[in-house]
């Protein structure tokens, strides 16, 4: 007897497989109708996928923007009367500020976001359509984002 390599998750994936040969049971009438739409979603407490990214993007830029905030002030009071060491410092400060899980998640936002939607595309544009005027893309947060949340002078 050989033995089995897979992980008891694999084993419990392959297990429940509906395999047409093995007489598994057909999807239901019932569920191949149900319509899903964001509104069976939420009333159903689960939100989907896009949704929690963006709640994870917004708090994760409440986040650094409160960090971002203290080191701001807490530079500014250092350096008291002295502004062009202020800005020297604050634009150090700016560039070395890592935001890499954050862009991974705004990436992975402006990748999947219009098929999780099934937004539609603009023929004009050739590109998906605007929500509220506006695109979906998110701007990714790197030093540009930061001189302009916190001007340096």
């Amino acid at each position: 007897m050989t033995e089995d390599r897979r992980s008891p998750t694999e084993r419990f994936v392959l297990e429940r497989l509906e395999d047409p040969r093995s007489g598994g049971r057909p999807i239901s009438e019932r569920a191949r109708r149900t319509q899903r739409t964001l509104e069976n979603y939420l009333k159903a407490g689960i939100r989907p996928r896009w949704m929690e990214r963006l709640i994870e993007i917004e708090g994760g830029t409440a986040h650094h923007k409160r960090r971002l905030q203290e080191s701001y002030e807490q530079l500014r009071e250092e350096c008291g009367h002295e502004p062009a060491r202020f800005r020297r410092r604050w634009r150090a400060i700016a560039e070395a500020w890592s935001f890499g899980d954050l862009n991974e998640l705004i990436r992975t936002h402006n990748e999947w976001y219009p098929v999780e939607r099934d937004l539609p595309m603009d023929l004009r544009t050739r590109d998906y359509v605007l929500i509220n005027g506006r695109s979906y893309r998110r701007r990714e947060l790197d030093t540009a984002w930061i001189l302009e949340q916190f001007p340096p002078g």
